[in-house]
């Protein structure tokens, strides 16, 4: 313990002394891009010498740390495992965007952590495994009996689906923050940043991702708070955010409502109605309207070539024909895209603090339904996360796991309780500095990160009116810009930015890391070793891991390189599908002694299919309709209906089937049993 608080103490210093040097470097005219490549690739650099100094080929060391990690740094690890691209790049992005709503993730995130330390993470401790479906094989199987095989397997595919999903998120972050702060093209952003996230994890397994996630959270923490407290002391006078916060808002508030009665606001919005009604008489008139744009198109580039027009107007023409859609399916797809974003963009925005806003009783009655179903499905979720819950494992003792969990909750509520006020903090900055400025003296960060994706643009401001002055309505962000922007947003200086940029990225890496060594650690621990090759050396079972967590990080790259949907729609869905699958066969089988391994196979299965069902039948993305919600509740709250159909299906099924083996009870007994 003095040892590790030695060192990271140095790291800590050292660290402050590199910003220090970058900051003198940026005032003596260092250009701004190289600012950034130092920073990307020094704490890339960094993170694999980590990686390269625990290497190990031990299996108690790969999979658990050896078991050995003291409670403090276990919870600083867990934290940075848990504060992902999600809580750092998009949360505020979410509170920023939605308000009150967007307390949902908090409330969700932080009460499940209570939940992990309640009933999952000193019995899972106890059990002395490796990874979290050898705990429910042994749980449900008797011991070491062939009965535990149909639920291990079970219990790796919920966690490689989970998994998978969640890393997806992590990665794509990760692409957004190279490119930016590097200049390369997104694609080679994310394969720049997996080259980090295998070397942690390749070499080290959970002991390299154990002292680099520590290393990664100190940045993080830094990264987060020094422009946050910048905006605090800017516009309250108070570099303490959390109290600033109560003194921003109601300032936010009297803005806000002064924006809501401007004209040239309401002149906006009635522009990006007109607009979604044009596509609303396309989609009404389909195929004829598809034929007759294409015709349209065509004619367009035909007229452009007689009269010699200029080779840019040419060039103009065949663009616009190109990317005109190639059937009447894809423009039905395309331009109800492009009516529900002109839609959005027409509504006013809800009151940042006003709880659960509605023209009626029952749409305030919806948004406050699905606000607690996605609080439920993130605290569920939460505590069924097999790569959090793998670090449970990693402590000497059962005390020392509870007290872990209590440091993990406290680092990361560092984070948690900045997050809201961070929000408030850079609308209120937009808000009053941004809107009613003159378009022709823009803020330059508003083109950087306009740049960083031609195709979907993270922010844009366009003069809709023609007037020259911003309105509110003219304003599109990306949520997940907002915190990445904060410098510039505050006027901070660019070592700042790459400072956040580089939190981001160890965010993102940090649980990319656990997230790739829970999967490829299921498929060699719990698949190869368990079930296809009982035999294999300590050696072997090592090098099948690392194998298996190079093709996994390959194929997760490729689906962020897609562009699948935005961070927290990811990772929403990733937790209602865990709580749907793994959260009842876990508890089930800690506190009832009569669940056996048919009620964990019918229950797994059970909340799987219910909570993919949902999402499938409610999400657009998917092919779903929102008309088709179950009382109106939202697809990514998909799990209020998994959870409970699982663990109905497992007592029912427990019930009717032969009571569990003896060796079951008696594991229950001893998990229970008082340390």
């Amino acid at each position: 313990m003095r040892k590790l608080t030695r060192y990271y103490l140095w790291y800590s210093g050292c660290f402050g002394l590199f910003l220090m040097a970058l900051a003198i470097l940026e005032n003596e005219g260092m250009p701004r891009l190289w600012i950034g490549y130092l920073f990307m690739f020094a704490t890339i650099a960094l993170y694999a010498t980590i990686g390269v100094i625990c290497r190990t080929s031990n299996v108690s060391e790969y999979y658990v740390a050896g078991r050995r990690v003291p409670a403090l740094f276990n919870g600083m690890a867990t934290a940075a495992d848990w504060i992902s691209a999600a809580s750092f790049i998009s949360l505020a992005g979410g509170l920023y965007l939605h308000g009150f709503s967007g307390l949902a993730y908090i409330m969700g995130w932080t009460g499940g952590y209570c939940l992990v330390a309640l009933l999952i993470a000193p019995y899972l401790r106890r059990s002395a495994q490796y990874t979290i479906p050898d705990f429910l094989a042994t749980r449900y199987g008797g011991g070491r009996g062939a009965r535990g095989t149909p639920v291990r397997l079970m219990a790796v595919g919920a966690t490689i689906i989970v998994s998978f999903i969640y890393v997806v998120a992590q990665i794509y972050a990760v692409g957004l923050i190279a490119s930016r702060f590097t200049g390369v093209d997104f694609s080679v952003g994310i394969f720049l940043g997996l080259a980090s996230i295998l070397v942690c994890s390749f070499l080290g397994g959970m002991r390299g991702i154990t002292w680099t996630q520590v290393a990664q959270y100190i940045i993080i923490l830094v990264a987060f708070l020094i422009p946050t407290m910048w905006l605090s002391a800017k516009h309250a006078g108070n570099a303490l955010p959390q109290v600033a916060y109560g003194s921003v808002l109601p300032k936010l508030a009297k803005r806000e409502a002064l924006l809501a009665l401007d004209p040239r606001e309401h002149e906006v919005r009635a522009s990006f109605q007109r607009k979604a009604d044009e596509f609303d008489a396309l989609l009404s008139t389909l195929p004829q309207s598809w034929e007759q744009g294409k015709a349209k198109a065509q004619r367009q580039l035909d007229a452009a070539r007689k009269r010699n027009a200029s080779l840019v107007e040419i060039r103009s023409a065949e663009r616009a024909l190109v990317a005109y859609p190639k059937n009447a399916d894809e423009a039905e797809h395309l331009w109800r895209e492009q009516r529900a974003a002109n839609l959005a963009r027409a509504r006013p925005p809800e009151p940042h603090a006003q709880p659960f806003p509605g023209a009626t009783f029952d749409e305030s009655d919806i948004k406050r339904n699905n606000f607690l179903a996605l609080v439920f499905c993130l605290m569920i979720g939460t505590a069924a996360l097999p790569h959090i819950l793998m670090r449970d494992y990693t402590t000497p003792s059962v005390h020392e796991t509870r007290v872990s969990v209590f440091w993990a909750l406290f680092f990361i509520l560092l984070i948690y309780l900045t997050i809201p006020a961070l929000a408030v903090l850079a609308k209120y900055d937009i808000y009053t500095y941004l809107v009613g400025s003159d378009f022709a003296h823009l803020p330059t960060w508003i083109s950087y990160w306009a740049n960083v994706d031609k195709v979907n643009p993270l922010i844009s401001v366009t003069d809709v009116n023609g007037d020259g002055i911003v309105q509110l309505a003219e304003i599109a962000i990306d949520g997940d810009v907002l915190v990445l922007a904060t410098p510039e947003i505050g006027g901070l200086p660019y070592v700042i930015s790459g400072l956040v940029a580089a939190g981001g990225l160890a965010a993102a890496l940090s649980t990319a890391d656990g997230l790739l060594l829970a999967i490829s650690n299921a498929l060699s621990h719990d698949i190869y070793y368990k079930v296809v090759d009982p035999v294999a050396s300590s050696q072997k079972r090592v090098t099948i891991s690392k194998l298996l967590l190079l093709a996994v990080a390959f194929i997760a790259a490729y689906a962020a390189s897609q562009k699948p949907a935005d961070i927290l729609s990811l990772v929403g869905a990733a937790f209602s599908l865990a709580a749907s699958t793994l959260f009842p066969p876990l508890v089930m089988g800690v506190f009832w002694k009569r669940a056996n391994h048919v009620g964990a196979i019918a229950g797994m299965v059970a909340g799987f299919l219910v909570c993919l069902f949902y999402m499938l039948h409610t999400n657009p993305i998917l092919g779903g309709s929102l008309s088709a919600a179950w009382f109106h509740i939202a697809p990514i709250s998909a799990g209020v209906f998994g959870v409970p159909a699982g663990i109905a299906v497992l007592v029912v099924a427990s019930l009717l089937s032969a009571p569990p083996a003896r060796a079951s009870d008696a594991l229950v007994d001893y998990l229970r049993a008082p340390e």
